[in-house]
């Protein structure tokens, strides 16, 4: 488990594949020396295992489906990564609780820069807007944010300062793609939901009828 509050920007060094695996190096001083085999690193949000370290660098590997599901498939030497290692359970979670497990990608629409501040606007499929509130969590290539706006089709969120010179984010223009991970309390909050309210049809298959009147009903709204 992550917090979203990213430690440090990691260089990709070189990109090794081997059948089906692809072996990723990254350059991380700040925390290669403190990593060991089999420790957890999010990498620009995608929980990853790490296989090799040293004093300077480490290496991950990750599997057709992630290089499809997120934009780890689309790094190349010389590409920045946001790197958090696993949060410690005596630390305080100041971010909010972020898995690693990437739900989609969202692509960048628009960019409003002001004097400090910084407002971005992200294109999303409805999975993934279906996921994502107003003034609730998401993480945006792993990084711990708060919504601002949201729409059918787009929602934004606000970057401050220290976001803008500490991240990728400030690298992004229109058009580039990111990582979208929706908060994992809403997740199974709809799970539950859409359990506890279904019918069972025919052959044993759950169909769903959460309905508003039902959410009233049972008190929650």
């Amino acid at each position: 488990m992550f917090t979203g509050l990213i430690e440090t920007i990691g260089i990709i060094s070189a990109i090794h594949p081997r059948g089906d695996v692809w072996q990723i190096d990254i350059e991380a001083p700040k925390i290669a020396g403190e990593l060991r085999l089999g420790d957890s690193v999010s990498v620009s949000g995608a929980c990853s295992t790490v296989v090799r370290s040293d004093n300077r660098s480490f290496s991950i590997e990750i599997m057709e489906e992630t290089r499809k599901k997120t934009k780890l498939g689309n790094l190349k030497s010389g590409s920045a990564v946001n790197l958090e290692r696993a949060m410690r359970v005596d630390s305080r979670l100041d971010g909010h609780i972020v898995s690693g497990h990437i739900d989609g990608l969202a692509r960048v629409e628009k960019i409003e820069t002001y004097p400090e501040t910084r407002k971005y606007y992200f294109s999303a499929g409805q999975d993934l807007i279906s996921g994502i509130v107003s003034k609730g969590s998401v993480a945006i290539d792993g990084i711990s944010l708060t919504v601002i706006d949201v729409t059918t089709n787009n929602f934004s969120v606000g970057i401050i300062p220290t976001t803008i010179s500490e991240t990728t984010l400030s690298e992004l223009k229109e058009g580039d793609a990111v990582n979208i991970e929706t908060d994992i309390l809403g997740k199974y909050i709809t799970k539950f939901l859409k359990t506890r309210f279904s019918d069972t049809a025919e052959g044993g298959e759950m169909k769903n009828s959460l309905t508003w009147d039902k959410l009233v009903k049972y008190g929650w709204v």
